[in-house]
């Protein structure tokens, strides 16, 4: 029996999460995916902000940067970054619960466009992120054993 498009990208989320150190490490938390989409959070501490006691972009740029990878890799393709920019809008204090929320724009041939939108708990816009994807080589797991 084929595995619907949910349970696809789920699977392919927990595969990907089981590995990604680098999500666990900043304090994100996966809290959905679907095909073509992803929401991550984080709680902003004190070991993410700068000399400006804000949320330095760097961690706000890699909380985005995950929910990306989760969205454009949630079809049971391996896909990686090939370009990404992010605007910052508003900063992130400390204590905020950051949202993270992909989705998809556009998928062709090997490639993709995605957008995140990074808002605070109260939904305030943080930053914006638009990030290209291109498919390579492989699978996340083997759907014929699914």
């Amino acid at each position: 029996m084929a595995l619907s498009a949910e349970e696809i990208a789920r699977r392919s989320a927990d595969a990907m999460w089981a590995r990604d150190d680098a999500s666990k490490w900043l304090g994100a938390s996966l809290d959905a995916v679907g095909p073509g989409t992803a929401r991550l959070s984080m709680t902003v501490e004190k070991h993410h902000t700068n000399g400006h006691d804000i949320c330095h972009g760097g961690y706000i740029f890699t909380l985005a940067d995950s929910a990306f990878a989760f969205a454009c890799n949630s079809y049971n393709t391996l896909v990686v970054a090939q370009h990404n920019a992010i605007t910052f809008i508003a900063p992130g204090r400390l204590g905020d619960r950051l949202v993270a929320d992909a989705r998809e724009i556009a998928r062709f041939g090997r490639s993709g466009i995605y957008d995140v939108r990074v808002s605070n708990q109260a939904g305030a816009l943080i930053a914006e992120f638009r990030g290209n994807s291109r498919v390579i080589e492989g699978r996340h797991f083997d759907e014929d054993n699914a």
